[in-house]
């Protein structure tokens, strides 16, 4: 299939039958948790220990072709393989080690778009924990998309117990200020 949701299911279809530990993230999950955009890649996250990099690079290009020279050797570097799927969709593995990415791909629900398409997705906590992480421009676009959509159920205090060990790793100043701005001002839009 040539379309972002065909590579997402088949790259499912291949982690599944792998036994790997997974969820997806980015636009798949902001597709179901916040407000609908396009996207042109699969982003995905699978468990993958410290040190386990080569292997699971390797696992996953016997099977996906690189979208890159030295695929094997990024991936080792920086924890994210650049594959493709069958129809040329970019997919990006993050190989996650981290606590936070562990409890979110335990968190990980299925969504289902289709009978013959299930998905799963991390958590609408978890995927605002990872764009405010990130703290691009789109990012915090997505990040108050879902805040609106999802403001009667969402987890605020999960999301910031997640997030504020993190940024004290990434050192962004403000990002848990702009954050409770944001809860703040997404629970008082009119439903």
């Amino acid at each position: 299939m040539k379309t972002v949701l065909g590579a997402a299911l088949e790259v499912q279809r291949y982690l599944s039958q792998a036994g790997e530990r997974f969820c997806f993230i980015g636009g798949l999950a902001l597709q179901r948790w916040g407000e609908p955009r396009l996207t042109r890649d699969v982003d995905v996250t699978v468990i993958s220990p410290f040190g386990e990099e080569e292997r699971s690079a390797d696992r996953l290009l016997a099977s996906f072709r690189p979208r890159i020279e030295n695929a094997r050797e990024f991936a080792v570097r920086n924890r994210v393989l650049l594959i493709e799927s069958e129809g040329g969709i970019a997919i990006d593995v993050a190989f996650g080690a981290v606590p936070f990415e562990e409890r979110c791909v335990a968190r990980s629900s299925e969504w289902a778009l289709a009978p013959d398409a299930v998905l799963r997705t991390c958590s609408a906590e978890d995927l605002v924990v990872l764009k405010a992480f990130a703290s691009r421009p789109q990012d915090w676009l997505d990040v108050e998309s879902v805040a609106v959509r999802q403001r009667r159920v969402l987890d605020w205090n999960l999301v910031f117990e997640e997030l504020e060990p993190l940024a004290a790793v990434r050192e962004v100043p403000g990002l848990l200020d702009r954050l409770r701005q944001l809860r703040n001002s997404a629970s008082q839009e009119p439903m």
